[in-house]
């Protein structure tokens, strides 16, 4: 069963296996088992285990009946949860038609509808503007030093 799992190193065994994930996690106030993987980061899907992806790790450890045709997804919308009650597979279709766009931007822009399809734009029209305007402002910035590493004065 865990030789179906990608990227699991082959010396774990389920109880192993099992014992690593717990003594990784931690329990939260809304029911959530947090794993921490290789990432720095929380709010990611966590590598544990050699590269497996310790969602789908505990899934075969904790709830068994692992299917590798069918994605295994967080009922609890939590990325990096091992909790085996939130987990579940489910198609690649399922999972797809399930996805909601947010209506703002990371930013806290709103986002824009895009007449041709009908959904969120992927790109904030807003964050866009600030990022050119940054962008162009470094470009002028070196073009200047450059110049005047050169000996010519800025124009």
């Amino acid at each position: 069963m865990l030789s179906q799992v990608k990227g699991l190193t082959r010396h774990f065994t389920e109880e192993t296996l099992r014992a690593y994930l717990l003594d990784r996690a931690v329990r939260r106030d809304d029911g959530c088992l947090i794993v921490r993987g290789y990432g720095s980061q929380r709010g990611v899907h966590q590598k544990v285990a050699g590269r497996a992806w310790a969602h789908i790790a505990a899934y075969v450890v904790f709830v068994g009946n692992f299917d590798p045709g069918l994605d295994v997804h967080h009922h609890c919308g939590v990325p990096d949860c091992i909790e085996p009650t939130h987990l579940r597979q489910v198609s690649h279709a399922d999972t797809c038609r399930n996805r909601t766009q947010q209506p703002h931007c990371r930013n806290g822009h709103e986002r824009e509808i895009d007449p041709a399809s009908g959904r969120y734009r992927k790109v904030c029209r807003v964050c866009n503007n600030e990022a050119q305007k940054r962008w162009r402002a470094r470009q002028a910035a070196d073009v200047a030093a450059a110049r005047a590493a050169y000996g010519r004065q800025a124009r």
